[in-house]
């Protein structure tokens, strides 16, 4: 699980983090701290933009 303050470093980083949600490689494009939310894209598929909770994202 990741944390507000962690997936925004990794939102602000030029260099790639092993996140996932759902067991799939993602990026994260954006973090919404008032809802604990991050706009994220599957690496192999960056047009399924999708919101989601924090709570469910990985860091590996």
């Amino acid at each position: 699980m990741l944390n507000t303050q962690r997936a925004q470093e990794i939102a602000a980083s030029p260099i790639m983090a092993n996140v996932t949600y759902q067991e799939v490689p993602i990026y994260i494009q954006h973090v919404d701290e008032q809802n604990e939310t991050a706009r994220i894209y599957p690496l192999d598929n960056p047009e399924l933009e999708q919101d989601v909770p924090l709570s469910q994202l990985m860091e590996h």
